[in-house]
């Protein structure tokens, strides 16, 4: 039930993003502001719906379902329940969707507390985030998913988010004495800081590069677009530089 629920609301975020790309451009083109706000309101139904895959997702990896391939491949029944926590991005699929989540996450924030001072800008803001973030959901649900299942189809094990026809379950008991685990070099405390500060830094540029797209599109190049994200910028450099010192120190521990 956590693979459904988790990639259904994956798929309704990527839909959504798609949606409030769309809607954004069309709200300025024809001056509509019921559109750019309903192009607002599908930025936090991202939000919402990604949170929804995450938690499954995590659930996922905590409750020990390990017929979810992810989960089957960053954890074991040997794992402390911390290690299980950081595993959630210990893994190519897992840090896609965990990028993003934050991805969606920095794009509601930016929107919610710009909607009036530089509304002007913001359906082009919308656009340039929710566009790269439907990239990044597209590439999570189409090329890494997270919430591929193992299946026996005939004596042929096959990976599917759904259940393949003529598709039986594992043994969960089987499942488990074969889980692979974390990486051994990931089984450090930095796990649970270095890449989250990492991926902080990185999608918290978003937001700037956001407003120097829309500036640049509506040809509004006062220092409005410098006031509204110098902030971001601020804090998502802060987030880069403890990231790369917490990096050095697990590094010289490894």
């Amino acid at each position: 039930m956590l693979a459904e629920i988790g990639f259904v609301s994956t798929g309704l975020a990527f839909l959504a993003a798609i949606y409030a790309s769309i809607v954004a451009i069309f709200g300025y083109r024809l001056k509509s502001e019921s559109l750019v706000k309903s192009a607002r309101n599908a930025t936090y139904i991202v939000f919402g719906a990604l949170s929804v895959s995450l938690i499954a997702l995590m659930l996922g990896l905590v409750t020990e379902q390990y017929q979810i391939a992810y989960v089957w491949s960053v954890s074991s029944p040997s794992m402390p329940a911390f290690y299980r926590v950081t595993a959630l991005w210990g893994s190519q699929a897992g840090s896609l969707l965990f990028w993003c989540w934050m991805m969606s996450a920095f794009s509601a924030l930016a929107v919610a507390l710009n909607w009036r001072s530089n509304y002007r800008l913001i359906p082009h803001v919308i656009l340039f985030q929710m566009a790269l973030t439907a990239f990044f959901i597209g590439l999570t649900i189409f090329i890494e998913n997270p919430f591929g299942r193992w299946w026996f189809v005939g004596e042929e094990v096959v990976k599917s988010a759904f259940i393949p026809v003529g598709g039986v379950a594992p043994d969960p008991e089987t499942l488990s004495s074969g889980a692979q685990g974390l990486n051994p070099l990931l089984r450090h405390f930095g796990m649970a800081i270095h890449p989250p500060m990492l991926y902080l830094g990185f999608v918290g540029f978003l937001v700037p590069c956001a407003f120097a797209f829309a500036a640049l599109v509506t040809g509004d190049l006062s220092i409005n677009w410098i006031k509204a994200s110098r902030r971001w910028a601020l804090v998502a450099w802060l987030f880069l530089g403890l990231g790369l010192i917490l990096g050095g120190r697990w590094a010289y521990d490894v």
